[in-house]
């Protein structure tokens, strides 16, 4: 079974950085392309920066010049660099992997996955 596990979110203030992270583990084949979302309560979820197989990257207009998308395919992993936060950048933040699952040995049908969500709070 697969598992996506997110880390590095926390509490920081305005103009200062975070680095998320978000691994996967199990049995996966293969593995498409990556994003990171972020939700704030009531609101429906956004998608903040996505990056393919072949590391082409886009951006929401919001975070565009200040956050960074990137990946460790070895690891499964895909980080997300966040810099000059705002107050307005506070949500939970979901990373997603795009992927193939092994199931009985065979490739299953690729579907996204999620993880379970990391809180970023900016404040001074």
């Amino acid at each position: 079974q697969v598992q996506l596990v997110e880390s590095g979110g926390g509490l920081v203030q305005p103009g200062e950085s975070l680095r998320l992270s978000c691994a996967a583990s199990g049995s996966i084949f293969r593995i498409y392309n990556m994003g990171w979302y972020r939700q704030v309560s009531g609101e429906q979820r956004e998608s903040v920066a996505t990056i393919t197989s072949g590391d082409v990257t886009t951006y929401g207009d919001s975070v565009k010049g200040r956050f960074a998308i990137s990946r460790d395919a070895a690891k499964n992993t895909v980080y997300l660099q966040m810099s000059s936060l705002k107050p307005e950048d506070t949500a939970v933040y979901y990373c997603m992997q795009n992927m193939q699952e092994l199931k009985a040995g065979r490739p299953a049908v690729r579907r996204a996955y999620w993880g379970q969500g990391t809180q970023v709070t900016v404040s001074s």
